[in-house]
């Protein structure tokens, strides 16, 4: 066996890289929760149940800065020890009024955060009363769980970024994502999922994207995740069997 044992390390190695021993495999989710922080010195505003999420700035004198968080369940549906590949965001927006380019990006959160019942009249962007459990711009959890800091806890490197213009759907991906996913798969209740960052700079910037409570489900956020499941042991023990099969012993 001691000859054997470099050919047999070298062909277990390929057999278990084989896309025929390890398949990929696909998962789409709707997001477990989402809402939009609205800037307000009480923290009173939220849009736990809105159909909804506004990103950007409205034309507002004050208060007009909006951000949208969005969480997914990827423990529930990707297997612990899983390798992601590929991760995309969905988004659909309905912006007619301002149709022009603006950057959007995703920064993922770093603190738990909650979507309650509270539901803002017609188009939403005023937001309504903050209902208990709600996430506002001074809250994680209305009324007495707060943010370290106003407008939420969130890394400041973006994990993707996408022009979103006039209405459509559109699409985050990118490494970041990967690594963000793959951080929720590896420590499941570190997934705060992520804020939504739009142009601050300057007034009526806002986008306005459909949430998860979205009448059409075909404009819900919609997360596509690839993934290689962990190879169970016994898979190992076949592909072992296999190769040993295969290996002669030298004359």
């Amino acid at each position: 066996m001691r000859h054997l044992a470099v050919p047999f390390v070298t062909a277990l190695v390929g057999v278990l890289a084989c896309p025929t021993v390890l398949a990929l495999d696909m998962v789409m989710l709707w997001p477990a929760q989402d809402n939009t922080l609205y800037e307000s010195a009480s923290g009173a505003l939220s849009s736990g149940a809105g159909p909804t999420m506004f990103v950007g700035r409205t034309a507002q004198p004050s208060g007009s800065i909006r951000r949208g968080v969005l969480a997914f369940d990827v423990a529930s549906a990707i297997p612990a020890g899983s390798i992601v590949t590929d991760v995309q965001l969905t988004l659909h927006s309905d912006q007619f009024a301002n149709v022009q380019d603006e950057t959007i990006s995703l920064h993922r959160v770093l603190s738990a955060w909650g979507e309650a019942s509270s539901l803002p009249p017609g188009a939403g962007g005023g937001g309504a009363p903050a209902s208990a459990g709600d996430a506002t711009w001074l809250h994680t959890f209305f009324p007495g769980q707060f943010w370290a800091s106003p407008g939420g806890d969130f890394a400041a490197g973006a994990s993707a970024a996408t022009l979103v213009g006039g209405a459509g759907y559109y699409v985050w991906q990118s490494p970041g994502m990967i690594a963000d996913v793959q951080a929720w798969v590896d420590n499941p209740a570190a997934d705060f999922g992520w804020l939504l960052l739009g142009n601050e700079s300057a007034a009526s910037t806002a986008k306005r994207f459909a949430s998860r409570e979205d009448l059409e489900p075909t404009f819900r956020p919609l997360l596509h995740v690839e993934y290689v499941p962990e190879p169970a042991t016994g898979m190992l023990a076949v592909a072992a069997v296999a190769v040993l099969g295969g290996v002669r012993r030298p004359r």
